[in-house]
């Protein structure tokens, strides 16, 4: 479970810092060295993606897109679980007020792409063999 929490948050954090630097492509503010970001308080949270992998056994056999879709709406609910306790305590490292498709500040509905394939990529990490791995 160690090192699952390890590689997840590892994962988590690299894809939060490519995201972030490939949506400054998009900005009006443009900025050509295409940085990249992320928060120390990111990586238990990625990290926690590691608890999915039981879920990730149970679907298994179902075709991608209801696997992926499963993970999506876990990925959400984790993120406006962390972010509403960070909040709280004024740490919380985003906040998608000024976004068009957000949900009180804490989620972005247009993030569901990002968040789809992340969580293929974290069932391929968690069950190495794919989906036919027998899980105990």
């Amino acid at each position: 479970m160690k090192s699952n929490f390890i590689r997840c948050g590892v994962i988590g954090w690299c894809w939060e810092v490519l995201y972030t630097g490939l949506h400054s492509l998009s900005r009006p503010d443009f900025d050509h060295k295409l940085m990249g970001r992320t928060s120390l308080f990111m990586f238990p949270i990625y990290g926690s993606a590691a608890l999915l992998k039981p879920v990730a056994g149970l679907l298994r056999r179902k075709p991608f897109w209801i696997r992926g879709s499963v993970y999506t709406c876990l990925i959400y609910g984790a993120e406006y679980a962390s972010g509403s306790f960070l909040r709280k305590h004024q740490v919380c490292p985003w906040d998608y007020s000024h976004a068009r498709h957000n949900y009180q500040g804490l989620i972005r509905l247009d993030y569901a792409p990002g968040w789809f394939l992340l969580g293929l990529l974290y069932e391929r990490v968690l069950l190495p063999h794919g989906r036919k791995q027998n899980l105990p």
